[in-house]
């Protein structure tokens, strides 16, 4: 997004370039909107937090496996070959069709749709959890591999040679080296799934909604006062990942990532 985008959003929040009416400094629409911004940044950072973990949880050790167990790595590579070409509304869609109460699996467990756990729409953004890890474990797995693979043998071997262990190995040369990707792909998946739209409005429930949910509902309404509240709710999210690149940008700096 353009600085001069932001700027027109933030213009619009403000109250200073109305679609109807006269320009006038105003923070109405953020106290038309208080309880519901708060509401949907919490939701955004919840759905944004937990998927970045269960991704790093199982594309870490995906992508060491890819470099390291030449038993499974085929599989390995054909599953995340698979998994990241499929657009996210396509998975969400799925996992929508596997995971509601009348979905497909508990169909084969027998279990009642009234006694199935609110997964999709749910007090707990539990299948947007699953469809964004599912997808990002796949692209961490990949940065991981590809991070590793070009001098992982060499400095095992030669931490080898020096009477290192495979833990030891694993602690002191492996995990080293591929914590930078790590980070760099923790960072971009929590930046996409903070502003991500579809997988979000697809599974999730209906109050409170995430902030880019509540900011195109809004700018989608009929009501052309609603403008600027859409713009609040907008910049809100903007300022949110724009802090979060900040810190991810420092701590970045800070491994040698970036200098």
């Amino acid at each position: 997004m353009s600085a001069i985008s932001i700027v027109s959003i933030a213009l619009t929040a403000f109250g200073l370039m109305p679609l109807v009416g006269q320009p006038r400094l105003s923070t109405d629409a953020f106290g038309a909107l208080s309880s519901d911004l708060w509401l949907g940044l919490r939701e955004s950072f919840v759905i944004a937090t937990s998927s970045t973990i269960l991704a790093l949880i199982f594309g870490v050790p995906a992508g060491l496996a890819l470099v390291s167990v030449s038993r499974i790595r085929a599989v390995l590579a054909a599953l995340t070959s698979v998994i990241l070409p499929v657009p996210h509304l396509i998975g969400a869609a799925s996992v929508g069709l596997l995971l509601s109460g009348g979905g497909v699996l508990p169909r084969w467990l027998g279990v009642a749709p009234s006694d199935w756990p609110a997964l999709v729409a749910g007090s707990f953004p539990t299948a947007i959890v699953i469809e964004f890890a599912w997808k990002e474990s796949a692209f961490v797995a990949f940065i991981i591999a590809a991070a590793l693979s070009s001098r992982l043998t060499e400095l095992s071997e030669a931490a080898a040679v020096l009477g290192a262990g495979p833990w030891q190995r694993l602690r002191r040369v492996t995990l080293p080296m591929a914590a930078p990707s790590a980070l760099a792909g923790a960072i971009i998946i929590y930046l996409y799934t903070l502003g991500s739209y579809e997988v979000i409005w697809l599974l999730g429930r209906s109050y409170p909604e995430a902030l880019p949910v509540l900011a195109y509902r809004l700018f989608t309404s009929i009501d052309l006062a609603a403008r600027p509240q859409a713009a609040a709710a907008a910049l809100m999210a903007i300022l949110s990942a724009l802090a979060i690149a900040g810190v991810g940008i420092a701590a970045l700096r800070r491994v040698g990532v970036l200098r």
